[in-house]
């Protein structure tokens, strides 16, 4: 048996109630010395009954594989109650979550209340994607623990860490060519999430039936010309989905971008047996409807290869970056990232320092204008509260 793990950790502030064991004052009235004993504030360190520190001990459980039973070979033993399992949070609905266990079965479990009342920067502390252990009960799971996150794609939320989805292979970035139109300083700002969390992106252009492609072809060149796969599609016509279906191919794949773009549109059309719920786009302010409000991990075997899942997102209309601040911005442009090194300082801010490397590629034309201020926007606005957080400080005016 491993030995058990202890920590000191932190919980929220008011996680205990206070309540009134009794009549307070008939027990002072009858022992005097009794309010000496009571807690009568909390403590925020330390010890006593409502302090917010604990020790916590964490035994180390070893995985409870399916044993061959009498019944022949293949056959497994049924879980019994109380054993620990492994498995993968599929999506989380309020304080419930449904987990997919080894043995293929979906499990709606709570989250121990020590993993809710901790004191951490997160708005909640399991998201889609998380290997998690649960203890199979008897009308459900509890969640144990979490496991830590290969990477996380995640944003700021009201000062708190939101985070979209954790451990994939790969997050594809979507826009519309219209209704909504296209943002690409939104799509910087998921790049950036995606280079600083080290998951590779992908870029996708949807809508492309109902304008001109040729107005796209240059915006999609800036971003081919870096390296990133760029995909003009349709989900209507059904262009360009062969190219995405190679992409999502056997890999765990994000799906993300602004609300009314047609994520569901598309997996749709990627795999028609999804169903999943799609609505117009509103014609009064061309915005989408939310009709995704939860991640939620689909399994899929597109191309033939089985293992590939994506995870639908809920639309988003702003995208804050967390916890990046100004020096690491122009390391996750990777247009900007090698010309960064030939600057004459190494702290240049790219914005009116002499002998700048990034302006005179600018000036001759070796880099896009519009990254490079896309780059300054964020670099000045990381860290703080940035009202062009929904990407519509610039447009794609520049490249029609």
């Amino acid at each position: 048996m491993p030995k058990p793990r202890k920590f000191r950790a932190e919980f929220r502030k008011n996680r205990s109630t206070r309540r009134r064991n009794g009549d307070l004052t008939r027990a002072v009235a009858a022992d005097p010395d009794h309010a000496s004993d009571m807690a009568s504030s909390e403590r925020i360190s330390g010890k006593g009954e409502l302090t917010r520190k604990r020790t916590v001990v964490i035994h180390d459980e070893p995985d409870r594989h399916d044993e061959p039973s009498a019944a022949g070979d293949g056959a497994s033993v049924a879980p019994i109650a109380g054993t620990t399992w492994r498995g993968r949070v599929m999506h989380v609905h309020g304080l419930d979550s449904f987990v997919r266990i080894e043995d293929g079965r979906t499990i709606r479990c709570t989250t121990r209340r020590l993993l809710r009342t901790l004191s951490t920067e997160q708005r909640h502390p399991i998201a889609a994607g998380d290997w998690v252990r649960i203890r199979d009960e008897s009308g459900g799971g509890v969640i144990q623990s979490i496991e830590p996150r290969r990477n996380s794609l995640c944003r700021a939320s009201r000062g708190r860490r939101h985070v979209l989805v954790a451990n994939v292979d790969q997050v594809v970035i979507v826009g519309s060519a219209a209704m909504p139109d296209l943002k690409p300083a939104l799509v910087d700002r998921l790049l950036v999430a995606a280079e600083s969390a080290g998951i590779r992106p992908i870029i996708c252009i949807n809508k492309i039936d109902l304008v001109d492609v040729a107005r796209l072809v240059p915006l999609a060149g800036v971003y081919a010309r870096m390296g990133y796969t760029t995909v003009l599609c349709s989900a209507f016509t059904g262009v360009g989905l062969a190219t995405l279906r190679h992409e999502l191919a056997g890999r765990l794949t994000a799906i993300v971008g602004q609300s009314g773009v047609g994520k569901s549109s598309l997996l749709n059309a990627l795999d028609p047996n999804l169903e999943l719920r799609v609505a117009e786009v509103s014609r009064e302010n061309e915005k989408g409807r939310h009709t995704t409000t939860t991640a939620r991990l689909i399994p899929h075997t597109l191309g033939g290869s089985a293992g590939g899942s994506f995870v639908d997102t809920p639309g988003v209309r702003q995208f804050q970056l967390w916890e990046i601040v100004s020096a690491e911005v122009p390391a996750a442009f990777r247009d900007l990232r090698p010309l960064a090194n030939l600057c004459r300082f190494p702290d240049c801010s790219h914005t009116h320092e002499l002998d700048c490397a990034v302006k005179h590629a600018v000036a001759d034309g070796l880099l896009d204008t519009r990254r490079w201020e896309s780059c300054c926007h964020l670099a000045a606005t990381a860290g703080a509260d940035d009202p062009d957080a929904m990407g519509d400080h610039d447009s794609s005016e520049d490249y029609e």
